[in-house]
């Protein structure tokens, strides 16, 4: 009985992959095998494991400034995206970072206004995020890591071990409070839509490069954040944002005319 059980194993995997299939923004083709309803409710559970983790920032300011500008960036993202109830918060952390939770659950560290010195330089940084989230980046490797352990019955696990699930399976940093492994594609992919969401919604494209050289400045000389682990090479980025700002002037320059004129401070 036990061939046979196995093989039926395989085959539902192998039914699970084939049905598993979707599409990017940028036209890749990815794996999801995980439900986005369920994705969300293990989003909401790690952000507000987050929040009452005594780390938040008590700074009115700052968390003006941060929604200021993601607010502006929500206005041009994609249907699915615009409707999804975003929440940023920023959180008292010298690193240079920021992170992105399924859900529209966005959080900034304080550290990160070090190098993302305008509000052109933190919406690259704010929109790659959103980027990650428009590509459903964590459901994908979620989805990896799924097909590969043949776990797909952990979705049905009770709320809080949702919760662990998805602590356990993005790779949460205990230091940067949640720390999402995406791989070197899915960087790149979230560079491109980052790039993009910020020039439709009026912030000049040319802060995504600048923010990039302003954070190999500040890690020069030391080991970079652990963020930047599984990030394209920093020069090679900042060469390829640089590259294709010049094709987004336009559509930066048509928002700006159409009013939409973010004043973050």
């Amino acid at each position: 009985m036990r061939p046979i059980r196995s093989s039926l194993a395989l085959a539902a995997v192998f039914a699970a992959l084939a049905g598993g299939c979707a599409t990017t923004p940028t036209g890749r083709s990815q794996l999801i095998l995980v439900d986005d309803s369920a994705m969300d409710r293990m989003g909401a559970s790690a952000f507000d494991q987050i929040k009452t983790s005594g780390r938040l920032a008590n700074d009115p300011a700052a968390n003006r400034y941060v929604r200021c500008v993601a607010e502006a960036l929500v206005r041009v993202l994609p249907t699915h995206e615009r409707q999804q109830a975003w929440e940023v918060v920023v959180i008292q952390d010298d690193s240079p970072n920021a992170f992105a939770l399924p859900g529209g659950k966005v959080g900034v560290h304080t550290g990160l206004f070090k190098v993302a010195t305008n509000q052109d330089q933190l919406a690259a940084v704010i929109g790659h995020e959103m980027g990650h989230m428009a590509s459903r980046h964590a459901a994908e490797r979620v989805s990896q890591r799924y097909a590969a352990d043949a776990a797909l019955q952990a979705l049905n696990a009770a709320t809080g071990g949702e919760r662990q699930q998805l602590l356990g399976l993005l790779g949460v940093g205990a230091q940067a409070g949640v720390l999402l492994p995406f791989s070197r594609q899915h960087e790149v992919e979230a560079d491109v839509l980052g790039q993009r969401y910020m020039a439709l919604a009026g912030f000049n494209p040319e802060g995504a490069p600048a923010v990039w050289e302003n954070m190999i400045r500040a890690t020069s000389g030391n080991r970079p954040p652990a963020w930047l682990s599984t990030h394209p090479d920093p020069a090679q980025r900042v060469q390829s944002l640089r590259a294709s700002a010049p094709g987004l002037m336009a559509t930066y320059q048509q928002a700006r005319a159409a009013g939409r004129n973010p004043n973050c401070r």
